[in-house]
Parts: C-alpha cells; structure tokens; sequence
C-alpha cells in the first residue's frame, strides 16, 4: 500500500455550503489557482447541477487549472453526471464525484427508497459516469451510519463498475477516531475487490474530532485519501482542516510514516485568501493558521524559544508561510519591490494593467499609514479583483458626524450601475447611518444576520476589515469591505454583499446534506 496521502480539498464546495460563504467565479479562481500553487491533488470546484453560477465557476477553475484534478460533485443520476462532465470539458484532469445515501435513515426519510433500488441506482449512475470520464469517485452519503453488510455490497458494485475512488464520509461528525479508523478497516478488509480502488475519508466536525477522524482513517483504516478545506470551512461545524492534516502527517511522521505532496509554505497564503474572500475571521488560537499558533507570552515559555525554540515549538512558522519579517513596504517603495512582494506572497499578476491599478491602490493606502504589512497587500490585491469583476454598486465617497449627546448622521454617495447617488440618514452609530444611507437609495429589503469587524494588522493605524452578512429570498451572503476608516470599511462590505444579492448567477440552490 503506497505511503503517498492525495489531499482532496472542497473549500469550493462544501466549504461553501457553510451560510454566506458562497463566492463569485473570479474569487472561485483566485482560490483555485492558490490551492494549485499549494499542490493540491484534487479540487472540488463546486456542484454543477445546483445553479448555472456554479457551473460556470466549475469550467472558469477547470480552464484555470493545469496541474491538480480538478472535481464536480453530482447526484447519482444521469442529469447531475452530464452536467459535472460538461463542466470539466476544459480540465487538463477531471474527476466526476457521484454520491448517494445509503445509512437507513436517510434512504427511508430523504430518499424513500428501498436498499435494492439504492443499490440498483449506485450501479447505474457509476456505469454512466464510466462513459464520460475515467477517474471517478463514489461517496456513500452517511456511510458511517450505514449497515455494513449493505455498504459492503454498494462498495463492491461501484468499484466493479469503474469506480476509482470510494469515499466513506461521516457526514454529520458523529464517529469517534479508533471506530472510525476499524470501520474503513472493516470495510477494505471483507469488500473483495478494494484493492481496486483507492479509499478516501471525509469528515465533518460537529464533536470536533474530524481531524482525528480522518487521521484514524488512513492510519488505522488503510485509506489514502483525505478531503479537507482551508481553515476548516464548511457547513454547520465545518470539515477536517487542510492545514491540520497537513502538519500533523509532517510533523509526527514519526508515527504516520506517510507523505502528501502539499507545498506548506502556501497554507497561510491559501488560508488569509479563503478567509478574506469569504469574510470567515479566523480564530487566533486556531491550529497553524491563528494569528496566536506562534505565539508565545509566558516569560518560561520565552526564555525556553530564545535558548532553543524546540522546547516549545514542534513547527517553524515559516514552514507554513508566516512571514519572519511582516513589515516589507512604505510610501516610498517603488512599483518594482511591490511586484516582487506580490511574487514572494504567491500573488500571481498576468496583465500590466492590473499591476498598475493595484500599485495605485498600494500608494493610496501607504499615504495614510506608515507601515505596509503582507494582510495590507493581501486586502489591496482582494479590493482590486473585486473591482474588476463589475461592481454593479460601488463605493465613492463617505462623510459622517457624530458626537456625544447628538444622533450620528452620515451622507454617502456611491455609484449604482452607470450613475452616482447621495443620501444622508441618521443611525444609532455612524455605522448604522452609513448602511441606512445605503438603504435610502437602495431599498433592499435585506435582513443582516451579521456585522463584523477584524483588525487585519496589529495597532491603530491598522486597516480595519468588516464582514457584513445579509439574508433575502432564502439567500445568504457574505460582504468584505477593508479601509483603514472602519466606517468607509463598513459601507463597502454593504454595498459588496448587496452585489452579490444583485447578481443573478449567484443565485444558488443550497445542496443539503451532501457528503
């Protein structure tokens, strides 16, 4: 059995299915081109058949991408297959993703169907797939609550059918590592034809065990694939951490005894990418990618990293693409050390054009504060692909007044299509007179779920990154806005999230319960 790891990462697909996490093309892209950039085996785009926005986010990563698979998920039908393949039409490799229940509940309750017509449909959509592509994957939707024998049956038609991979999600995070790992074990061991495929773990992180789970999988199960998502993301409680898996397989390979081919020092480039694209803050003490995980306060523990840093680091920050040096740039840096930081941070510029709009946006923000660090250039490069994808609203101009004892007024002026508008209002807060201003003209009728604001560097100078979450029309979704005036940061992640509400192909049908 080979001692090679594939890391299979769906930060496209089921980390998008986590409530306002859904994301543009472009920024499906951008995020694409950096999973390649940190070797990524396999990257699941998206889910064709769930709207025609996906579908065309599928095809822009498979013409985008040259060297990682890339992967559409698809119902078991004939439908869902056709429209994966079409999908992929472009990639230099493709893998068509088939899933289908097959726990008791789910068959009887969402299905309704009987384990035979399971069966029946497994083989069916497997041998249809077969003639449209021919790395193809079946994941048994709540697989670990399924009845073995029957599991056993459905794995052995696939694998007979053509399937390549089998995949044996615990979709709602409900095993345990060492029964997790002696299932996938049980499993490869009594289906006779396992050694045809390769197996592959995917599991989710409701009692926050999905890591350990997936770790249990390969080394006590025998499975060679893991899916995973940058920072974790995904729905309810989130997937297994890409980052952790990756440093856990590296650093204790003293007891994994196994390799994958990921590129660590990309893991905190891809992780502020995700983070920012999705405005999902992530959490300082998070394993690897938290601002915290190299951090150290205790004097004891100071001393001990000073006299050698092994007593008490088991990783080098560097090693995972924390910058050693984080102040890199000024007002008086030139255009040239500014493309060279854009490389050195893996930020790939292809029109002259682009370079030149973002090194404008680089000396607007170095005339207001003296210190450009990596997160300012991460946010500019952000702020600059968002503009080019059509902002149907945009940001202009703000002026707010507010003082003690006086309700705070705000006047906004901001483009909507081809034409400018002003509007003034009054709020509980400069912040709430901004976004009322903003509804003034534009009358959205959306409810906001969520206000949020993160400091994107450290001190008072720092640029200040907000995440506004709206809800209307039973969608969900995310606006990010960056400034180092925290009110104009406001406005913007507004008038971003009510471009995504304004934007048809964005429109997304919700793909419950999916592996």
């Amino acid at each position: 059995m080979s001692d090679k790891v594939i890391i299979f990462d769906t930060t496209l697909r089921d980390g998008e299915q986590s409530p306002g996490a859904s994301m543009t093309k472009d920024e499906k892209v951008r995020i694409a081109r950096q999973l390649e950039r940190l070797k990524v085996d396999v990257i699941e785009a998206g889910f064709a058949a769930s709207s025609e926005g996906d579908f065309q986010a599928i095809s822009a990563v498979a013409a985008a991408v040259k060297d990682s698979i890339v992967c559409s998920l698809a119902r078991a039908n004939d439908k869902d297959i056709t429209r994966a393949a079409d999908a992929l039409k472009a990639a230099n490799a493709k893998r068509i993703h088939a899933f289908l229940a097959t726990s008791p509940l789910h068959m009887a309750v969402k299905l309704r169907m009987s384990p035979e017509e399971v069966l029946e449909q497994a083989k069916r959509s497997i041998r249809f797939a077969r003639n449209l592509a021919e790395d193809i994957e079946f994941s048994a939707e709540d697989g670990y609550r399924s009845e073995m024998d029957f599991l056993c049956r459905v794995v052995e038609a696939v694998i007979n059918e053509g399937a390549t991979t089998i995949n044996i999600p615990d979709t709602v995070g409900y095993a345990t590592p060492e029964l997790y790992g002696e299932f996938i074990k049980t499993l490869r061991t009594r289906v006779p034809n396992s050694d045809k495929a390769v197996w592959s773990v995917h599991c989710h992180n409701d009692l926050g065990m999905a890591v350990a789970n997936s770790l249990a999988g390969v080394k006590i199960g025998g499975a060679r694939q893991i899916e995973c998502t940058i920072n974790g993301l995904g729905e309810r409680a989130g997937n297994t951490a890409l980052e952790e898996i990756v440093m856990a397989l590296r650093t204790r390979k003293d007891y994994f005894d196994m390799v994958c081919g990921i590129d660590a020092t990309q893991i905190v480039p891809a992780s502020k990418l995700v983070s920012q694209i999705t405005g999902f803050v992530v959490q300082p003490n998070k394993a690897v990618v938290g601002a915290n995980a190299f951090a150290h306060t205790s004097g004891i523990h100071q001393d001990g990293i000073l006299k050698n840093r092994d007593t008490y680091e088991i990783m080098r920050a560097e090693d995972v693409g924390w910058a050693t040096n984080k102040i890199v740039l000024g007002k008086l840096s030139g255009r040239n050390a500014f493309k060279q930081r854009l490389q050195e941070l893996g930020i790939a510029i292809e029109a002259e054009a682009d370079l030149n709009e973002a090194f404008v946006r680089f000396k607007a923000l170095a005339d207001q504060k003296s210190e450009i660090f990596d997160e300012d250039i991460i946010a500019i490069m952000s702020d600059s692909a968002a503009a080019e994808e059509g902002e149907f609203y945009k940001f202009i101009s703000l002026s707010q007044h507010s003082e003690t004892g006086e309700r705070p007024k705000s006047k906004i002026t901001f483009r909507v299509g081809d034409k400018e508008a002003s509007s003034e209002a009054e709020g509980n807060g400069p912040v709430d007179a901004s976004l009322n201003a903003i509804e003034e003209i534009v009358k959205s009728g959306a409810e906001q779920l969520l206000y949020s604001v993160n400091a994107i560097t450290s001190g008072t100078q720092s640029q200040g990154e907000v995440t506004v979450r709206l809800a209307k029309g039973g969608r969900i979704v995310n606006g990010v806005g960056t400034d180092p005036d925290i009110i104009a940061a406001s406005a913007k992640a507004y008038l971003s999230a009510l471009n995504k509400l304004h934007d048809p192909s964005q429109a997304k049908l919700n793909a419950q319960m999916t592996p």
